[in-house]
């Protein structure tokens, strides 16, 4: 690959390791905060299936992105993602919550701008109530999952060992179901933005081809996996701490609520399936992780009469107002730098 191409894609990269460095800490965080997990297992499973998600069911979400805006030049593409990178960047260090999912959309509105690109209104609905929607449905889904697996223990009365062997394997295969989720919804996010302007032929291995997009898709989620393994250990530790206050199964129910969410979201299949049957098609957009959790956080709260912190969750809803705007904002502006003094296309 030529070394042009590494330059261009170094801002997607850089978007992937700040996303597997924070959203990990959602899938495997109570696992490894209950030391119920090695942090070195936790990673190799989280990475694993990272990317076979990443691989096989992330073209669904990025073409909604690519919808919304063709960015069409490497140049743009790369200012796009920086543009979404930084804000992300910026607003974790503002301690204010932020989505790698907002902030992409938003630096592709900042692109539409720039470029007198009509934004597709019925897209960018589909995406906003998308976003709506997805809190929601981890609440609804989370309360479903607490009744079930109460029902369920109550019947079958487990003892204490058997209990936690049987909590130790389900965090396992929440976390291995949450990773394969977080790399098929979210790596349109990575790496969507570079799909219309990508220069890579198809790859053959084996007698398999590999599209362009499968190349991206791939080397976006090796990013995500070293944003694993170089900086989410304390991240997993301090949700995995914040989130074990809880019960052990009200943990796991989130987990399983955030996860099957950020899957329905990004299932192809799913959503053909729906439209086979008669019923409305699943929106396939990429959604965000921490939206997904907090959703899911809130509906156990509400089906156990537990206390929501109003201040805390005003601060969510500000940060998750903020980011695209910040970001569309930088990136129309990056655009500008990156077009007048590198001389770079980017339109």
């Amino acid at each position: 690959m030529d070394i042009a191409i590494w330059i261009f894609l170094s801002s997607g990269l850089f978007l992937g390791w700040s996303l597997g460095a924070n959203d990990a800490a959602n899938v495997f965080g109570t696992a490894v905060g209950a030391k119920m997990l090695k942090f070195s297992t936790a990673a190799i499973i989280c990475s694993i299936m990272l990317i076979l998600g990443s691989v096989i069911s992330g073209a669904g979400a990025s073409h909604t992105l690519g919808a919304l805006g063709k960015v069409s030049a490497m140049g743009g593409a790369f200012t796009v993602a920086l543009s979404a990178a930084t804000t992300v960047y910026f607003m974790t260090k503002s301690g204010l919550p932020v989505s790698t999912s907002q902030a992409i959309v938003g630096a592709i509105i900042g692109w539409n701008l720039f470029s007198d690109m009509a934004t597709d209104s019925s897209v960018l609905t589909k995406i906003l109530t998308t976003w709506v929607l997805c809190p929601i449905l981890a609440a609804v889904v989370a309360i479903i999952l607490y009744k079930c697996v109460t029902f369920l223990l109550h019947t079958l009365r487990p003892g204490l060992f058997q209990l936690d062997n049987w909590t130790r394997i389900g965090l396992i295969f929440a976390g291995a179901f949450g990773s394969y989720s977080l790399g098929a919804n979210n790596i349109a996010n990575v790496m969507g933005v570079f799909v219309p302007s990508t220069p890579l032929d198809p790859l053959h291995i084996a007698g398999v081809e590999f599209s362009a997009s499968m190349q991206l898709f791939f080397i976006g989620a090796i990013a995500i996996s070293v944003g694993v393994f170089t900086y989410s250990k304390k991240v997993m530790l301090t949700v995995g701490d914040n989130l074990i206050t809880m019960t052990p199964i009200s943990a796991w129910v989130v987990v399983m609520a955030h996860s099957t969410v950020l899957f329905i979201f990004s299932s192809q299949s799913l959503s053909d399936t729906f439209t086979n049957i008669g019923l409305p098609s699943i929106p396939l957009v990429p959604v965000s992780s921490s939206q997904a959790l907090i959703g899911a956080v809130i509906g156990i709260a509400i089906l156990k009469r537990l206390p929501v912190q109003l201040g805390v969750l005003l601060k969510i809803l500000m940060g998750w107002v903020v980011t695209p705007i910040m970001s569309a904002i930088s990136c129309f502006i990056g655009l500008f730098i990156v077009q007048n003094l590198f001389n770079q296309v980017v339109v």
